[in-house]
């Protein structure tokens, strides 16, 4: 039984064997035998908090760490090695919620390498096992998301499954139907084949999770922590029409099980090819096979480096001995196959502890509480500070100063609080109390009805005029280089702006009385400010600061209205017409033009020259009906700048290709798996020199995007 008291000293233990892993590695055989079932111990409780309560205290970095420690314990004396041993058995993650049902095979975990040795190891072993001097290796990404189990009987999909404890996962076959990557039927009797098990991973992809998250924050909603999460819990969602508005897609990458054996490919490459042609998402095609390991950890390193760039989110590779006659005398262990290896890139997880909480004020007035953490680095970024979001968040998590939190970085998400280690608390933890009056006016804050955050509705309180200046000068909203934050404080202490309007009216003399600003660095801000007005109605109604409208708000505002004191006249329900605007973002508009104060910033912008309506180009669209994506590094412009030059002309910007793809445009050290993919789909390439040709012909790039921060001219 696990006793706070108990849970209390086996984290205190973790946190031990963690900082002294090295030492503990080198232990002699007593040594060894005094503490390892104490190890097992922590490990087991480590299982019990990830599986069963689904509220881990530890990283799966962590975790690795002392699952391995005891794993090459046991290796080296194994005598100490014990039948209960959590190196013996694959943990168990089944919910009860479903039916549960058997697998044909194992459905194992795969054994980590996060690092050359341990690669070179494998190899070293997997050739000292198999007699042979040349092993040919396939190498393909490792995703993170929800595994399956999907089984085809006479080219019927009849059943998809959870991975579960391995050999029993829970049936999802209803959820897993509404995924189109996943075929109803599949013609594997054109290879002979009656009844076949594939293993894959439910993803969702980076823009589908921003695009949710991004609906989430501005409704008012906690972000889903990572895309994982999000992907494992719409998996086990009750209702399948809840499933399928997830936008889920579901990548296959492993043949477990195959009647008749005799007809099938020999190797797992031909496999996975076999797999993408009839029609299955696979890895395919950044699959590659090598036949030296140097080469398997180049390709490794490279995807490291570039992991980012992949539309979906990726922990590390997979290494697989690529001819399949040699699974049998390779085998399996309790817990991975020895044929098979993940190397892991750097984590994005650790635990750290809570020092304080601050509350800041946004541009809306929202009051949102800011753990301040002790620094810690995830993913190569030390991270000093995370967002609490709203008092619910706090209460749901019980988040208290002084807690030790598993904190979490995926990609481009902002970081997160996964979990509250309750187990580490000493009892001098203190509760998080929002404040009553705001942290930076003195206003009283107030919830309003239907809404889970404090606001304080002050509309000159002097955080949320900052903020909105910042927010106004962002490279997303007018890209106005050199109005941050320092700048944005400075002007509002000088009593030089009360709003956005007021940049407009300043002259140059006016910022040289900033800290730390000469003659040069003044010009240069006047002249941003000013060369920002050309921006286009879709950056100012993002930079305005309307509630609930973000950028890909903003942009499907901007193409259904010609000119911003359209949304002024427009009734809620006319504006719930535009496509992806709900209620709850219609009435966030009116509300924000039934405000004189509001109305009175548009006046002076529209006074001062800022361009409030759609352009002729914008309104004809030259580019309308035509996708561009674009893969690669640019000289000319950022990706920012790109996707406002295409949709200004009426095009759409897209990271994906996909056959609704019309153009690629390469630029330099371009991604692999856009090229191909459109050399597949017979999609045209331009290099970044005809894009530009191209953009030519229907008038003046400059007055489509302002000139680079770097100030020279765009084209």
């Amino acid at each position: 039984m696990y006793t706070p008291e108990r849970e209390r000293e086996l984290i205190e233990r973790t946190r031990r064997y963690l900082k002294d892993l090295n030492k503990l590695k080198g232990a002699s055989r007593e040594e060894a035998e005094k503490f390892i079932e104490e190890l097992r111990e922590v490990i087991r409780y480590h299982d019990y908090k990830y599986y069963v309560q689904a509220s881990p205290v530890i990283s799966d970095y962590e975790y690795d760490q002392l699952f391995r420690l005891l794993r090459d314990l046991e290796r080296k004396y194994p005598s100490l090695v014990s039948p209960d041993s959590p190196t013996q058995r694959v943990a168990s993650e089944i919910s009860g919620s479903f039916p549960e049902v058997s697998h044909y095979a194992p459905m194992l975990s795969l054994d980590n390498a996060y690092g050359e040795e341990e690669l070179i190891d494998f190899d070293r072993r997997v050739r000292e096992l198999t007699g042979e001097e040349e092993i040919e290796y396939s190498v393909e990404p490792k995703y993170d998301g929800a595994g399956i189990a999907l089984v085809y009987e006479n080219d019927i999909f009849v059943r998809g499954a959870t991975r579960g404890d391995g050999e029993v996962g829970e049936d999802i076959t209803p959820n897993l139907r509404t995924i189109k990557s996943i075929p109803l039927r599949a013609d594997f009797s054109a290879f002979g084949i009656r009844l076949i098990e594939i293993r894959g991973e439910v993803l969702i992809s980076r823009d589908e999770f921003r695009k949710m998250n991004e609906e989430r924050l501005e409704e008012g909603l906690t972000p889903f922590a990572n895309p994982r999460n999000a992907s494992a819990g719409s998996i086990r969602l009750q209702n399948p029409a809840e499933v399928a508005k997830r936008k889920l897609h579901a990548v296959v990458y492993q043949v477990s099980y195959v009647e008749p054996e005799f007809s099938f490919p020999k190797t797992h490459y031909e496999a996975i090819k076999m797999l993408h042609l009839l029609g299955f998402k696979t890895p395919f095609p950044d699959m590659k096979v090598f036949s030296d390991i140097r080469r398997v950890l180049d390709y490794c390193r490279e995807w490291e480096e570039r992991r980012d760039e992949y539309p979906y989110e990726l922990d590390g590779m997979v290494i697989k001995v690529n001819k399949r006659s040699l699974y049998e005398s390779l085998g399996f262990t309790s817990h991975h196959p020895r044929w098979a290896i993940a190397y892991k890139f750097k984590a994005r997880q650790a635990t750290t502890q809570i020092i304080e909480v601050i509350f800041n004020v946004g541009r809306v007035g929202t009051v949102t509480p800011v753990a301040k953490l002790e620094p810690v680095q995830i993913g190569g970024v030390t991270v000093s500070s995370v967002s609490l979001f709203n008092e619910d968040f706090v209460r749901e998590k019980d988040i208290r100063v002084g807690d030790m939190v598993l904190v979490e970085r995926a990609g481009d998400v902002i970081p997160y609080v996964v979990e509250v280690i309750k187990e580490a608390r000493k009892g001098d933890e203190k509760p998080i109390i929002y404040p009553e009056k705001c942290p930076s006016c003195g206003s009283k804050i107030v919830k309003l009805p239907g809404e889970v955050a404090w606001r304080c509705i002050n509309i000159s309180c002097p955080a949320q005029v900052i903020a909105r200046l910042k927010h106004w000068g962002s490279r997303e909203a007018m890209d106005i280089r050199g109005l941050g934050e320092q700048t944005a404080k400075a002007l509002y202490a000088h009593n030089l702006v009360k709003d956005v309007g007021d940049l407009y009216f300043l002259k140059p003399f006016d910022f040289a009385k900033l800290p730390g600003f000469a003659d040069r660095s003044a010009m240069n801000l006047y002249e941003a400010i000013q060369n920002s007005k050309n921006r286009g109605l879709d950056r100012v109604l993002y930079g305005i600061g309307i509630r609930y409208v973000g950028l890909t708000t903003a942009r499907k505002l901007a193409q259904a209205i010609e000119s911003i004191w359209d949304l002024r006249s427009m009734g809620e329900e006319k504006i719930m017409e535009i496509e992806g605007i709900g209620e709850i973002v219609a009435r966030s508009i009116k509300e924000f033009f039934s405000r004189e104060e509001n109305l009175k910033v548009i006046e002076k912008l529209e006074k001062a020259g800022v361009k409030l309506r759609r352009d002729r180009l914008e309104i004809e669209g030259p580019l309308r009906g035509k996708v561009f994506v674009f893969t690669g590094s640019l000289d000319s412009f950022s990706r920012e700048k790109v996707g406002e030059i295409v949709e200004r002309l009426g095009g759409t910007f897209s990271n994906s290709v996909t056959s609704k793809t019309t153009y690629l445009v390469v630029g330099k050290d371009p991604g692999r798996t856009k090229i191909e993919k459109a050399k597949k789909l017979g999609i045209q390439t331009l290099t970044e020199q005809e894009f530009i040709e191209m953009i030519r012909t229907f008038g003046d790039p400059e007055q489509l995007v302002s000139e680079k921060q770097s100030q020279r001219t765009l084209f």
